[in-house]
């Protein structure tokens, strides 16, 4: 695997580490923008072909 894609998902992984990790001290706002780098790295991989885990795809 290339080194962007490679580098594409880890940005997924962390951004879910860092959304599941927020929700569970229960901090809305680290939540709020967890998610939306989440969103944003899914988007990136999408974009690129990259199928990630657990999103259907």
């Amino acid at each position: 695997m290339a080194g962007f894609e490679e580098a594409a998902l880890e940005r997924v992984r962390v951004a879910r580490v860092r959304l599941r990790t927020a929700q569970e001290a229960d901090d809305a706002f680290e939540e709020a923008q967890a998610a939306e780098e989440l969103e944003d790295a899914q988007r990136v991989a999408h974009d690129h072909g990259l199928a990630t885990e657990g999103d259907g795809r």
